[in-house]
């Protein structure tokens, strides 16, 4: 679904109102604000619309690429969002999470934060954003729930072992393997960036996409007008397999 980003309103899906727990994991890699990062606007529009609803515990979760802690960058973001749990990754009890694909395409299973098994609801934000011409959207924002101390390898803000793996694969993978109930892409702008994921062009563009992630996804690659591998891998993967 595309929205007008000027009018966006968060309607929460029925199935938030029977949650206990719903988990928001924003894009807050790095102490930039939008549209590199997650913007403090829309995941309060988010809160908003999840409290019309439910009084469920809200959880907020991400991790950084170097394995440094996140909580300065949530103040550094302005997430300080009242009844609203602030996690970061790396302090998370670790689980390991068999990929349900009967041929998995680079990684048979993954360690992944206990919390996320735990909750009843999970969403992912992140901004529109293009880096190195590849779309970095709503399944892609899943990366950094992984532990960096053990995929990221040696080099401070990488993901060696998992890219040597082939990313798309294991971006698949992990979207089978972390069933996110809903994808946000916050489109107001555009953001467009080469090696650093922290500068790039911004271009206004006055949209949010909301749906399931892989469909979510989709959209937002078709309206870009670009290539995405891992959906075409993810695309393949789903004939004959029931998420």
């Amino acid at each position: 679904m595309i929205l007008d980003a000027s009018q966006f309103v968060f309607k929460a899906p029925p199935a938030i109102s029977r949650a206990r727990r719903v988990l928001i994991k924003p894009n807050a890699g790095y102490p930039v604000p939008y549209p590199a990062t997650t913007s403090r606007e829309i995941l309060s529009l988010i809160i908003d619309g999840i409290r019309q609803v439910s009084d469920a515990d809200i959880l907020l979760l991400d991790g950084t690429p170097g394995g440094g802690p996140v909580y300065p960058i949530y103040k550094a973001l302005g997430y300080d969002f009242p009844r609203v749990l602030l996690l970061d990754v790396k302090d998370c009890i670790w689980v390991e999470v068999d990929n349900p694909l009967p041929k998995p395409l680079a990684v048979p299973t993954f360690l992944v934060p206990n919390v996320i098994l735990s909750s009843d609801y999970l969403i992912t934000v992140t901004p529109l954003k293009v880096v190195n011409g590849m779309a970095s959207l709503s399944i892609m924002n899943l990366l950094s729930l992984l532990p960096s101390s053990k995929y990221g390898g040696e080099t401070e803000g990488g993901w060696q072992t998992l890219y040597s793996l082939g990313i798309d694969k294991v971006v698949a993978d992990l979207y089978f393997t972390l069933p996110f109930d809903l994808g946000i892409i916050e489109g107001r702008q555009k953001f467009t960036s080469q090696v650093d994921p922290t500068k790039g062009e911004v271009e206004k563009y006055g949209k949010v996409f909301v749906g399931e992630p892989y469909q979510v996804d989709a959209e937002a690659v078709q309206a870009l007008g670009i290539k995405s591998d891992y959906l075409e891998l993810i695309k393949k993967a789903r004939v004959g397999f029931e998420i």
